[in-house]
């Protein structure tokens, strides 16, 4: 119960520091933020992708500054129950007219749990749903810039108004040619609207802060036209020219769901109020989660908070069981998951066998990298989460078992309450978002007549399933590899299929860097005894790797292998993977596009 009255100066001052604390981590985040757009007029390429890695460790670092002050100055840890509950409500009152009270009230949880001990903080002491709404926060007075900005063109001014549009963002660098870029949207606006009537409310609306991450600036806002709205986001880049250009026209939900995507770096965006930008792209692509969305943003803990109450509700309004999850089981992890909720819970087992040689620090080592890297839309984001609890009766027995078998020190059976309803208790868990595992979708192919001679319909269906699938797999190696990393297993079931027909990776337990790869040829047999042997004759590093021998392990079915070897053969020669590694060791920053090549505007 919460007290009658706050009586307790000690609470007050405690929560004030909490506020400090949280005010110190978004000033410096958002400053950060703030600094790619120099980083981008200067083509700080190299700098942009150090920021985009340190800013991932900013709240961690900000909870343990935190935390540490109120140990030293006020004992938090040892404060009375009734202290903690006046401390709560006074941080609640510090949240009126706060422009991030939904990133405080999850800094302040972070804080909390971090200096109470498990068996002490109860839901009493943390924000369990939220206490205080996010609803017309930019309305504020104090503001200092909208959180979008409209302009009203007309079918003949919609070029200068988009020339306008682009030149209020004030990038210190010049373009190519503003104008010709500008006709450029404009006519890909125009063909988008069709024949169709100008309305009263016709507008563009376009977010007010620019969206930085890698190579690349998005402009990201929506055009109106009576109940219809059309999501847009023009891409810019520098040009050869070493000038700016407008790459392309990105139109519609589909598109806008590519750039955000689970499976890219996230967003560097200078935002005062974060919740008015997540409420103007959720109208965008309302098929996303908001905590999706947070993720994008940069704001992980945020997504993760959002991500877990999501689940809570899940589990309370269905009935089905959580089970292992289908497919060909790894060596590393245990996968489970729960048919109707969209995503896989990954545990990573207590023994490997051979020839793994692995262990769980430097599992969570890769999977910390992942996180830290440009994903480049080929390899999935990962939530990471400790002592997570689970009804029993949720969880199928065959599963129970499975944990205790490959993962016993993960797993505790508790009855917490003493009431006889027993939890489980998983100790440190991944989520990611499920995807068909490119083995199981390449099968169903071969199912359903991949592999038949016949020209009938299912068959070329099949057929062109299978091209699909093994042409994209191809372009997630490259796009990988231009960003520095060797997948280590590229067995086909390490990799999944989005809703969005994208090939994504997931399987990091043995992820490298390129540079840190000594991509070999296999050395000629030396006499007719090795040329025989079943063994490998030659003498192989713990980084060596030897593209030619990719080939048994992948290629063996014909048809997987006619369309590999048309489009990705150069994944079999040494030179392909070495001229990478020497590129990206001189520097060299590839691009890699969150949009298909054909959308691009034609070079003049």
């Amino acid at each position: 119960m919460f007290p009658t009255r706050l009586d307790s100066t000690l609470a007050y001052e405690i929560a004030k520091a909490m506020m400090d604390g949280f005010n110190r981590h978004y000033q410096l985040f958002r400053t950060e933020s703030a600094r790619a757009k120099h980083r981008f007029e200067v083509a700080d390429w190299h700098g942009q992708q150090r920021a985009q890695r340190e800013r991932i460790e900013f709240y961690d670092l900000r909870v343990l500054e935190c935390s540490g002050r109120l140990e030293r100055e006020f004992k938090a840890g040892e404060q009375a129950m009734d202290v903690w509950q006046q401390v709560k409500l006074h941080y609640i009152g510090l949240l009126v007219d706060h422009h991030q009270p939904e990133l405080a009230e999850t800094f302040f949880n972070s804080v909390t749990t971090k200096i109470l001990h498990r068996s002490y903080f109860q839901n009493d002491f943390i924000f369990v749903r939220p206490a205080v709404s996010t609803e017309y926060i930019e309305n504020s007075e104090i503001q200092s810039k909208p959180t979008y900005r409209s302009y009203y063109p007309s079918r003949e001014t919609m070029a200068a108004v988009f020339e306008n549009l682009l030149r209020d963002f004030d990038l210190q660098k010049e373009f190519e040619n503003l104008p010709r870029d500008a006709v450029r949207v404009a006519e890909a606006m125009s063909e988008r609207l069709g024949d169709a009537k100008l309305r009263a409310n016709f507008q563009i609306q376009v977010l007010s802060g620019l969206f930085f991450r890698n190579k690349g600036c998005y402009v990201v806002g929506k055009l109106i036209n009576g109940f219809n709205e059309f999501p847009f986001a023009l891409p810019v880049l520098h040009h050869k020219s070493e000038k700016l250009v407008i790459d392309a026209a990105l139109f519609g939900e589909d598109d806008l769901l590519m750039l955000f995507s689970f499976a890219r770096a996230y967003f560097m965006v200078d935002m005062e109020i974060p919740s008015a930008y997540v409420q103007f792209l959720r109208s965008m692509m309302p098929r996303k989660p908001r905590n999706e969305i947070y993720n994008a943003l940069g704001l992980a803990k945020q997504g993760k908070t959002l991500f877990y109450r999501d689940f809570l509700h899940h589990l309370r309004h269905s009935t089905d069981k959580f089970r292992i999850a289908p497919g060909i089981k790894g060596m590393v992890m245990l996968v489970f998951d729960l048919p109707s909720f969209p995503y896989v819970f990954k545990v990573i087992k207590d023994f490997y066998p051979p020839p793994k040689d692995t262990s769980r620090e430097q599992i969570k080592g890769k999977y910390l990298l992942v996180k830290q890297h440009d994903r480049v839309g080929r390899m999935a984001d990962t939530l990471e989460y400790s002592e997570v609890g689970f009804p029993r009766d949720r969880f199928d027995d065959a599963l129970i078992e499975e944990i205790e078998k490959f993962a016993p020190s993960q797993l505790e059976i508790i009855d917490k309450d003493g009431d006889g309803k027993t939890e489980v208790i998983v100790k440190h868990v991944y989520i990611e978002r499920r995807m068909i595992p490119l083995n199981i979708y390449l099968q169903e192919a071969f199912d359903a007549g991949g592999m038949k001679p016949d020209a009938n319909l299912a068959a070329q269906e099949a057929s062109a399933q299978i091209e699909r699938g093994v042409i994209e797999y191809g372009n997630a190696i490259k796009d990988l590899v231009a960003a520095n990393i060797f997948p280590g297993d590229m067995l086909w079931k390490n990799f999944g299929i989005t809703r969005h027909g994208k090939v994504v990776f997931y399987d990091y337990d043995e992820i490298e860097y390129i540079t840190d790869c000594n991509f070999r040829k296999v050395p000629l047999p030396r006499n007719e005894e090795e040329e025989m042997s079943g063994e490998v004759w030659y003498s192989v590093g713990p980084k060596d790797v030897f593209p030619e021998t990719f080939a048994p392990f992948l290629l063996g079915n014909p048809a997987v292998r006619g369309v590999f070897m048309k489009h990705h053969a150069d994944l079999l020669d040494v030179a392909f993977w070495q001229g990478h590694k020497d590129r990206i060791a001189q520097g060299y920053v590839h691009d890699v596009f969150p949009y298909d090549r054909e959308k691009r505007f034609a070079p003049t």
